[in-house]
């Protein structure tokens, strides 16, 4: 990482400041993130025992597709400048359309189901996922919040963005895209079940392929080589498998772990939709044909479910 000039204070001084400035954002991602310690941890210690390998296997694979896709959609940035504003707003509310469907059929309700098992109702089910959907949004909001980044329309953002290299900012904004939806195939594999982790990572490979070349024509637009580009975007898709080892960690222990981990990978896919992606579609004047992408990408997403699961 680059920095542009001399500054006085260190990153855990920068961050602090940014707590006292937040601190509610701050608690949020300090309570999200220590669940998702413990949940983790005990997690590990189960796989380290061995007595989970299978659905850890499933979820690599799932991720490592995603990834693929990533990359292969990226590819044709090589050739292409760039596409007309229209059909990347389009793309991205097809991306958007699948994330939403998926969020709702391969987690929240595989989740209510889970719990309701569990807990012997259907009130205290839906809640565990409940409590993983806010989980889920706190854990994105905070790291929205606190971690530096850039998008194309809006700049830099984030703790200490004027010390990075404009690049990195760019990958960070893009890590924070990718990393839920890697976290969603992994929870969806904890119980091993393929009837749920199956469709949802077929969504999600599907639609990192208009992703990838969207975030390669983006990085393109902003100045970088084309080669440069593409690179970053396909290597932006290997957050999947490491973000899919992560929720297959979260929720592959405790049997109480798995409702709540999918209503937080399903919290974190609906933070980045509604918080990133559909604002992206609706900021260049069209909402009409984003609209049109995001409902054809859930009603694609609705028939993997149906077919797949």
């Amino acid at each position: 990482m680059n920095t542009l000039q001399p500054h006085r204070h260190s990153w855990p001084h920068l961050l602090l400041n940014h707590a006292r400035q937040h601190p509610r954002i701050a608690a949020g991602l300090a309570l999200s993130a220590g669940v998702v310690l413990l949940l983790l941890l005990q997690s590990i210690i189960q796989v380290s025992r061995g007595e989970a390998p299978l659905f850890v296997r499933y979820a690599l694979l799932g991720g490592t597709a995603g990834f693929i896709a990533t990359a292969l959609g990226a590819l044709p940035a090589l050739l292409l400048r760039g596409i007309r504003q229209s059909a990347e707003d389009a793309m991205l509310g097809f991306a958007a359309g699948m994330m939403l469907a998926a969020a709702a059929f391969s987690l929240i309700l595989p989740g209510i189901e889970a719990g309701t098992a569990l807990m012997g109702s259907a009130t205290q089910g839906g809640l565990l996922v409940v409590l993983g959907l806010f989980l889920g949004a706190a854990l994105m909001l905070g790291l929205d919040e606190f971690t530096p980044h850039e998008h194309e329309k809006t700049g830099p953002c984030g703790p200490g963005h004027e010390r990075c290299d404009r690049a990195w900012l760019f990958v960070f904004a893009i890590a924070l895209h990718n990393l839920p939806e890697g976290m969603a195939v992994g929870v969806s594999f904890a119980q091993g079940d393929i009837s749920v982790g199956l469709p949802l990572a077929t969504a999600i490979a599907l639609q990192d392929i208009p992703e990838g070349l969207a975030v390669a024509l983006t990085l393109r637009a902003a100045g970088f080589a084309p080669s440069f580009a593409v690179l970053i975007a396909a290597a932006s898709g290997l957050l999947e498998p490491l973000g899919a080892l992560l929720g297959v960690g979260l929720a592959g222990g405790l049997m109480l772990a798995y409702p709540i981990g999918l209503g937080l990978a399903a919290g974190a896919m609906l933070f980045v939709v509604s918080h990133e992606v559909i604002p992206e579609t609706h900021r260049n004047g069209h909402q009409t044909i984003a609209t049109l992408g995001l409902m054809t990408g859930f009603a694609l997403m609705m028939v993997l479910d149906t077919s797949l699961g």
